[in-house]
Parts: structure tokens; sequence; C-alpha cells
């Protein structure tokens, strides 16, 4: 096996967080997330350290996972995987009663997220 694109892994990482902060800005999704994950949409009054922490590692972790599959060229697998972490983060959202706007809005995240990934490792 091939050396890891570690570029690829950072750089998808960080343009997947950053646009995940967009995504969930009040300005694009963020006040229908909020309202359907029932917490208020008005900004916390200091940042989700925990939250964000968790959302980098997570991230990074995928990417190593995208990066991993790109070296065997297995595209189905990376795919398979994206869909499966989405659709695991819906499940766990439907469990805990979000309304279908903001289950979907997560999902789409996982998924928008992966799509960044498998770009970065074609462009680095």
């Amino acid at each position: 096996m091939e050396p890891l694109n570690w570029t690829a892994i950072i750089v998808g990482t960080l343009v997947a967080f950053f646009v995940g902060w967009l995504y969930y800005s009040p300005k694009v999704l963020g006040h229908t997330w909020a309202l359907g994950s029932r917490i208020d949409p008005n900004p916390p009054a200091k940042m989700p350290v925990m939250a964000m922490s968790l959302q980098i590692v997570a991230l990074f972790l995928l990417a190593i996972v995208i990066g991993l599959t790109a070296q065997i060229e297995a595209l189905g697998t990376a795919i398979a995987a994206i869909l499966a972490a989405a659709t695991l983060v819906m499940a766990q959202d439907a469990f805990s009663e979000k309304n279908k706007a903001a289950v979907l809005i997560d999902g789409g995240f996982i998924v928008l997220a992966g799509i960044i990934m498998i770009v970065c490792q074609g462009i680095f």
C-alpha cells in the first residue's frame, strides 16, 4: 500500500469543517436545524467546544477512511462508508426525536463532507 495522501486528508477535513460552519449557520440551514433539534436558534453565549472538537475528530477519521479507499481505488467502498455514517447519524437524530428537516440536514452534511473529501483526494 502507498502512504496516505495526508495533504488531501488534512485539507478535506478542514474544508469540510468550515463548510459545516457555513452549512449550519443561521443564514443557511442553522435556524431550521436548531428548531428541528429543539434547541435555541440564537447563537450560544460561548462556543460549543466539545461538540466542535468531536466534529473535527469525526471529519478527520472519515477523511482517513476516504484516503484508505482512494489508495485501492475503491470509490464504492468510500460511498458506502459515507452513506453508512450519514444513516447512523440520521437514525440517532430520529431516536432523539428531531424533526425530519433536522434529520435530513444532519445526514446531508455527512454526505457533503464525504464528497468534499473525495474531491480533495482527486485534487491532491
